[in-house]
């Protein structure tokens, strides 16, 4: 603290090491000269915000991290049609019998490809067709073309239509559609679990009148616990940590080893070294004392570390960082820390 003030007095900048935990403001974003309240690219965000984070946290410097959580532009095109609905003549070509339906994906995209030899991308049909899987069901999806292949947007079948509370297999209004399908994508998925930031596709008919129904597809994103209208953007965490000079991306993560480590490490090094590990084994820490004949170098430290980072994280991949606290003795108790990196699938000191 001494030395801090003699800095303090004489003028200097005191520099210190922290981490933040952010999510930027509307505020942020007009620092940012970002009108749109969004970044365009991952990229961008890379190349705005170390400069960012150095006018925000100035007092910061290296072994600095930051963790910011920003919007990303991220459309999804949305399509109408009115329906196509297939002729009992138009199965047989496809699937070379004459039951009348399709009984697998690929008739589907077989047939799409056929009716369709010339579709060009941003081009989009729905199609109410018969689909055998156990016992005919009429299904009604839609299929947009995209980057030379068609995607599938998933429409809801009577039953689902009835589960809502409709009379007929569609919606009478906009507002109806965006009520009902987020409560019914919750069953839709219930045994395809969602992760918070998922996107969904979905298409649904809307009655516009004189018996003619058209189709619209709809994007929602997961929260973690409901569906949402998709807004065209994406939360995304970027990483970043200062290097002494300024702030560079990075995928570093930060974990304290536990008590319940230790024995692992044991089990994992005592006959490599068992002068090491039984002095681990008595006190629960590293043996730091030079020349101590139970002194833990740091490459012996690195390895011990990648038994439990081969636990924790055992999908890790290639050119991920981890900064690792672990209990030392050199004389007194203390902590120290280890930078690893994972290279040829083991983590060596970086």
């Amino acid at each position: 603290m001494e030395d801090i003030h003699d800095e303090v007095n004489a003028g200097s900048e005191v520099v210190v090491s922290g981490d933040v935990v952010l999510t930027l403001s509307d505020d942020d974003y007009d620092d940012l000269d970002l009108g749109y309240g969004n970044f365009s690219s991952e990229d961008d965000a890379k190349a705005l915000l170390p400069d960012f984070l150095s006018n925000k946290y100035p007092q910061l410097g290296q072994g600095s991290s930051a963790l910011v959580t920003y919007k990303l532009y991220n459309r999804v095109d949305t399509y109408e049609a009115d329906v196509y609905e297939l002729g009992q003549d138009e199965y047989e070509p496809i699937t070379g019998d004459s039951y009348g339906n399709f009984s697998s994906s690929s008739h589907v995209y077989a047939y799409l490809d056929a009716k369709y030899p010339d579709a060009e991308d941003g081009d989009f049909v729905s199609l109410r067709y018969d689909y055998y899987s156990g016992s005919v069901s009429t299904l009604t999806d839609g299929f947009a073309y995209e980057d030379g292949s068609w995607i599938k947007f998933t429409g809801f079948t009577e039953e689902q239509y009835a589960d809502m509370g409709e009379g007929y297999p569609n919606f009478t209004s906009e507002d109806e559609a965006n009520t009902k399908i987020p409560v019914a994508l919750l069953d839709v998925y219930k045994y395809e679990p969602k992760s918070a930031g998922d996107i969904v596709l979905s298409m649904y008919e809307l009655y516009v009148g004189g018996g003619v129904t058209r189709s619209y597809t709809a994007a929602y994103v997961f929260n973690g616990t409901e569906f949402l209208p998709y807004e065209n953007e994406l939360e995304v965490t970027l990483q970043f940590g200062h290097d002494g000079t300024t702030w560079v991306p990075d995928n570093t993560i930060k974990y304290i080893l536990e008590a319940g480590d230790y024995p692992l490490i044991v089990a994992a090094l005592s006959d490599k070294y068992p002068a090491a590990t039984g002095s681990m084994d008595n006190y629960g820490n590293f043996e730091r004392r030079p020349g101590n004949a139970a002194e833990w170098t740091p490459e012996m430290i690195a390895e011990a570390v990648g038994v439990i980072l081969d636990r924790i994280d055992p999908n890790a991949e290639e050119g991920q960082k981890y900064v690792v606290t672990y209990d030392i003795y050199n004389g007194s108790a203390g902590t120290e820390d280890v930078a690893v990196i994972k290279t040829g699938g083991v983590w060596v000191l970086q």
